[in-house]
């Protein structure tokens, strides 16, 4: 009987990851994206340099006035006919920076002028993410409040590792979606939350707390759905257990949209950095003849000394494996840990 049981359990998990394939790759055809990835920019041209003169000002009255405006910093460096614009804050550095450029193309360049060159790109950039907010809820075909449409406006010009978060959650939505739709899932629910699970993000720079409490506090303040707020709020691996379907729908959304080539970009020191880190932690293990992070860091292929690994510790090796890499490091989508055990027999005849 056991036989007979274990047979069918690996019959039904054979044919549930299958199906699982068809139904992520169908979704995946249905949203082809073509974005590549951006990022704010922040860096002003200017014709000439003497233009910096004049954006500093007599005493630096220009510059100062600027900065504390626009609560952005100008480096004016001897990078060649550019102005760099500082922010930690995206919109107000596009805000900034708009303001600059039109003062640059203006000329004529005071304190006076500054605050209404300023006040004019606050009311532009102000349009800009109404008119994307709109788009965006057009092209996932979901109605949002206005309160929470001039929020999620603002993720215009939040970047994440170059993804721009904006047509990230449409792109979201879509999937999301799609994928609700193959399992029966609340095909609305799904979309929705996909669609609002970053809207954090947009007032982390003002508001203490991580993207996702904040993102959680402002569907609540504006009565979205419980279903829609548990779903959006459990995207993150940070929950001991999921509460819904449509909670693991919006995670795995996520997933094939951050984690898709060309996606997102990462600096290079932090790319290597991780590399090392997988085969630093696979290392660290007892038996271990040596270790290799491959695909990208998608893989770490572990080689194991056989006279001191059986198999049966192979297995318990891949385990703590992953739950090490799981639990110290941070990176998007998954890692696939790859125990090897070779034994070879060698004789020589004679």
């Amino acid at each position: 009987m056991s036989h007979v049981a274990h047979r069918i359990e690996e019959e039904a998990r054979e044919g549930a990851e299958e199906k699982a394939r068809k139904i992520i790759a169908l979704a995946i055809q249905r949203c082809a994206v073509d974005q590549t990835s951006e990022s704010a920019v922040s860096v002003v041209p200017i014709p000439s340099e003497d233009v910096k003169g004049r954006i500093i000002g007599r005493e630096g009255r220009n510059i100062r006035t600027f900065e504390q405006l626009s609560g952005t910093d100008l480096i004016i460096d001897d990078t060649p006919e550019a102005v760099v614009v500082s922010c930690f804050d995206p919109v107000r550095r596009e805000t900034a920076r708009l303001a600059l450029q039109n003062l640059v193309n203006d000329g004529r360049i005071h304190p006076a002028r500054i605050e209404e060159m300023l006040g004019r790109a606050k009311l532009e950039v102000q349009a800009k993410m109404r008119e994307a907010a709109e788009s965006a809820c057009a092209e996932a075909n979901v109605r949002l409040p206005k309160p929470i449409m001039e929020v999620f406006g603002r993720l215009l010009y939040r970047t994440s590792y170059g993804q721009n978060i904006l047509k990230h959650s449409v792109e979201m939505a879509k999937l999301a979606a799609s994928i609700a739709a193959e399992l029966g899932a609340d095909v609305q629910v799904a979309k929705r939350a996909a669609l609002l699970h970053d809207i954090g993000k947009a007032l982390d720079h003002d508001h203490e707390g991580t993207h996702v409490d904040l993102g959680v506090e402002l569907m609540k303040r504006h009565r979205e759905s419980d279903a829609v707020i548990r779903a959006a709020g459990e995207h993150h691996m940070d929950v001991t257990q999921m509460t819904s379907l449509e909670s693991v729908i919006v995670q795995i959304a996520d997933a094939i949209s951050s984690a898709r080539p060309g996606a997102r970009r990462e600096n290079v020191e932090i790319y290597i950095k991780r590399l090392e880190n997988l085969e630093k932690i696979a290392d660290s293990f007892s038996g271990v003849e040596k270790s290799y992070a491959i695909q990208a860091g998608r893989e770490v292929r572990i080689v194991v000394k056989p006279e001191q690994v059986d198999d049966l510790a192979s297995l318990r090796l891949a385990r703590d494996v992953a739950q090490r890499i799981q639990e110290e490091m941070t990176y998007p989508g998954e890692i696939k840990i790859t125990v090897i055990r070779e034994t070879r027999a060698t004789e020589i005849a004679r």
